[in-house]
């Protein structure tokens, strides 16, 4: 062991413990009990058996241990945003992709290409960028990881400028935020504007954040340690206090979370802004808000119930292959074309061809403080299912690789446009485009959504 270091060895990690000890041990606190004069016996924590406690104090240890449960915050709804819980839908065994026989295989595929006939297939590329950003874009010490991600940052905000979302008056919600760099770019973005707030939105404890980057008096960051399943936004001090209109953002967002970030912004935080003791509103049909909508704007009569206190939504949707059909907001467009939980099942699972060609990078040239961010991109967006889901025997003999990407695309884009009829009903004008290169990321779709004209909050300063 290392001078002044714990001398147990860790067989696992293959190196001495590097705990410091007390003075006069051998060895440190978690480890004591292999001294031999200590008397004292050590017991699995039973909050987290990872860890081991005295047993003459674990009263003491049980009321500040780090995995004992810890008060929820305000704004903690159990399974707000988590959609039907309908079980009868979902089968209860559902068998693998790998175990289907051919002819069970072609008639997905016939289906698959049956629902996505007449659906806009090919997207408009809107790739943009934007003036907080080029300096970074043009710094030589970023290597090629930082510099895709950069690319990346700079289209989402461009993207966010044409739909007049970069405005004073309003609360950026970032879900998924990990670091926070997309908050960091919007915050840079709008410099000389007042009245700014950031929520970051990210269940697990996140190294490395840039919040500390952030010293202007304008804006205000906050972090928000909640799963979004169970996050309800109106709760949220500053937005209870402040009814500010709300922009929802995330890059990458994968899969079924992106499902409740929509739910949480277009149901949750919508209902209770309208007020907590009403009965929300019942659904409308698409034809039936054609109809209104006009009358409305035409006779200037549209009321504070109207508009939405969500300005707009901007996404770059990911990990189709990680969606669920409790969490799914598409589930009627689904149904409407003769599909169900079983077909969704299989669909999110071949998903995953599209990338299938994707394999984990590290580039070496990368210098810049990204790498944590390259790291994050790597293990979670960049790598396919196992080869029994992208790769089985059975496809070898009945579809190319080529073949297999375009059924894994068409399975995107039918997921994708489940979610813009959901936001279309739910009164918001939304629309998929290809933000960036396939080059820079092959998970290069984002998601947009505004308000309908009459519906469009007044942003507050």
């Amino acid at each position: 062991p290392e001078p002044g270091r714990c001398a147990h060895f860790v067989l696992r990690k293959r190196r001495f413990c590097r705990m410091v000890p007390a003075a006069g041990r051998r060895f440190c606190g978690e480890h004591g009990h292999e001294e031999e004069q200590n008397d004292r016996k050590r017991i699995p924590c039973p909050l987290d058996p990872k860890h081991t406690v005295y047993e003459d104090q674990l009263q003491k240890h049980l009321k500040k241990c780090n995995s004992r449960e810890k008060p929820k915050p305000v704004y903690f709804v159990q399974d707000i945003n988590a959609g039907s819980k309908d079980v009868a839908e979902i089968p209860e065994k559902q068998v693998p992709l790998s175990s289907l026989s051919i002819e069970e295989l072609q008639n997905l595929i016939i289906k698959l290409k049956k629902a996505s006939n007449g659906l806009e297939l090919h997207l408009k590329e809107q790739i943009l960028s934007h003036q907080a950003l080029q300096e970074a874009l043009n710094d030589p010490k970023n290597g090629e990881s930082a510099f895709k991600h950069l690319k990346q940052q700079a289209s989402i905000l461009g993207n966010m400028e044409k739909l007049h979302l970069l405005g004073p008056g309003r609360c950026f919600v970032e879900f998924g935020a990990g670091r926070g760099k997309l908050s960091h770019w919007v915050d840079v973005a709008l410099q000389n504007v007042e009245s700014v707030q950031f929520l970051l939105v990210e269940r697990a404890t996140t190294r490395f954040k840039v919040d500390g980057k952030h010293k202007r008096r304008d804006s205000i960051f906050e972090r928000l340690q909640v799963d979004i399943q169970h996050l309800c936004l109106n709760k949220v001090p500053v937005l209870e206090k402040k009814k500010l209109p709300v922009v929802g953002i995330g890059k990458h967002l994968c899969g079924a979370a992106t499902d409740l970030a929509l739910r949480c912004l277009v149901e949750s935080y919508t209902t209770c802004c309208d007020g907590e003791d009403e009965e929300p509103a019942p659904k409308r049909s698409r034809a039936a808000q054609t109809e209104v909508a006009p009358h409305k704007s035409a006779g200037n009569e549209s009321t504070t119930e109207d508009r939405k206190p969500v300005a707009g939504i901007v996404i770059a949707l990911c990990c189709h292959h990680k969606c669920d059909w409790t969490h799914y907001v598409g589930r009627e467009f689904f149904k409407s074309v003769g599909l169900g939980a079983v077909e969704f099942h299989y669909f999110q699972r071949m998903s995953s061809w599209a990338t299938c060609g994707m394999r984990e990078t590290t580039s070496k040239a990368s210098t810049s403080e990204d790498n944590e961010d390259q790291t994050k991109d790597t293990e979670e967006h960049e790598q396919t299912l196992s080869r029994t889901e992208s790769g089985s025997d059975t496809l070898q003999g009945i579809l190319s690789v080529e073949e297999r990407k375009e059924i894994g695309c068409l399975c995107k884009r039918l997921i994708d446009h489940g979610r813009v009829e959901y936001l279309q009903q739910q009164g918001y004008k939304a629309a998929l485009q290809y933000y960036t290169e396939a080059a820079v990321s092959l998970e290069n779709v984002l998601l947009t959504a505004v308000p309908s004209p009459s519906l469009i909050p007044e942003p507050t300063i």
